[in-house]
């Protein structure tokens, strides 16, 4: 069976648009071209793909069933002309990493630590984006790396994913603030009263349902300026458990447990960069950071059972 990768781009295409004319736009090629490309694979395959109605197009159930297949093929066709892409240029010079709000800062300085050992001339920008900006800026060249929650996270075409592993988070308040000296059982309630800060990249990334508790929250975009509310003695907030790495953190801010929580929330997190051969030793840095953080803050989160 011999059909080509420009046939199937045009069947995804006229799939996703549902329409020969959206689709040609989109390709840049005349309607009557893109019908016959189409016409072409129904061929190659023995199998209608679309019914025409009038000037609508819907795929038929065989054309919903190869979608799928022909869409990741297409992917995997980009992920080849990208590596060897990557292939033909030398190192480069910089890259952008881009990491959900809710990372620990901790975590970002030992890569960035890690990364000025391995490639002392490297530059490297870190900028703060939602999960859907990263994805955006991987696909357009502007990011090669982003640190992501991954507990909605969808299929990642094309993308080099790899698995980091869990941040707990935990509810902090002032050190010595009114609410540690609740005893356990009234602490749930106290928190459901009090302001809340919340993480914005928790909205943004479909959350607010696991970690809104009060209902007077406000929402913020920056960490750091969490813990400083915090400081102040303003309200609470969901921290990363490991946290209590910064001495800054352990001085003013503490985190409370109440009966009807046993363990924080865990949300996992995950790595994402483009399949690149210039990147590949990057990468393995950044990953040996990260590993290298999480050894050595382990003992710090088992201290609070």
């Amino acid at each position: 069976m011999n059909f080509s990768i420009e046939q199937l781009l045009a069947f995804v295409t006229v799939y996703e648009e549902r329409s020969f004319s959206k689709a040609a736009a989109k390709l840049n090629k005349h309607r009557t071209t893109t019908g016959q490309v189409i016409a072409n694979l129904e061929d190659v395959l023995a199998v209608e793909l679309f019914e025409r109605i009038g000037r609508k197009v819907e795929p038929t159930e065989e054309g919903s069933l190869l979608y799928h297949y022909a869409k990741a093929t297409i992917e995997q066709s980009n992920t080849f002309d990208k590596i060897a892409l990557s292939l033909a240029y030398g190192a480069i010079e910089g890259i952008t990493f881009a990491y959900s709000s809710v990372v620990p800062h901790g975590i970002l300085s030992d890569i960035r630590q890690q990364l000025s050992q391995d490639f002392p001339n490297l530059r490297v920008n870190f900028v703060v984006k939602t999960k859907e900006q990263i994805e955006d800026g991987l696909e357009s060249g502007e990011i090669q790396f982003g640190l992501v929650n991954s507990d909605k996270g969808k299929g990642m075409y094309g993308k080099d994913v790899t698995f980091i592993g869990h941040v707990e988070f935990l509810p902090f308040v002032k050190k010595g603030s009114a609410i540690t000296k609740l005893p356990n059982s009234s602490i749930l309630a106290a928190l459901r009263t009090t302001r809340q800060f919340v993480l914005s990249a928790f909205i943004d990334e479909g959350l607010e349902d696991k970690v809104v508790m009060s209902a007077n929250n406000e929402q913020v975009d920056q960490l750091a300026l969490v813990i400083k509310l915090i400081q102040s003695d303003l309200g609470w907030a969901w921290l990363p458990k490991v946290m209590s790495e910064s001495q800054y953190v352990t001085e003013h801010l503490e985190p409370v447990m109440f009966d009807e929580l046993k363990h924080g929330i865990k949300l996992s997190f995950s790595l994402w960069n483009p399949h690149s051969q210039q990147i590949l030793s990057i990468k393995k840095s950044i990953i040996s950071a990260i590993d290298n953080y999480i050894i050595h803050f382990r003992d710090i989160q088992n201290q609070y059972p």
